[in-house]
C-alpha cells in the first residue's frame, strides 16, 4: 500500500518536470555509475558485449511503451 502511494506521488512530480530536469537526472545517474565503476574495478573488467546486452535489456520496456 505504501509503495503505491509513493509511486503515485512520484508520477505526479515527474509530470511537472521539464526535459532539462530529466536530462540532469540522467547526467547525475551516469556520473554516479562512473563513480561506482571507478571505485569497484572488477565492474570494468567485463567484455564490451555484456554492457550492450544490459543496455538492450534495460531499453526493451521503455521502447515498448513508446512504440505501443
Amino acid at each position: 500500500m505504501c509503495c503505491k502511494k509513493l509511486y503515485k506521488w512520484m508520477k505526479s512530480k515527474i509530470k511537472t518536470m521539464e526535459p532539462c530536469d530529466i536530462s540532469m537526472i540522467k547526467l547525475s545517474t551516469a556520473a554516479f555509475v562512473l563513480m561506482i565503476a571507478k571505485l569497484w574495478a572488477p565492474l570494468l573488467s567485463l567484455d564490451w558485449y555484456w554492457y550492450l546486452v544490459i543496455g538492450v535489456i534495460a531499453a526493451i520496456k521503455p521502447m515498448y511503451k513508446i512504440f505501443k
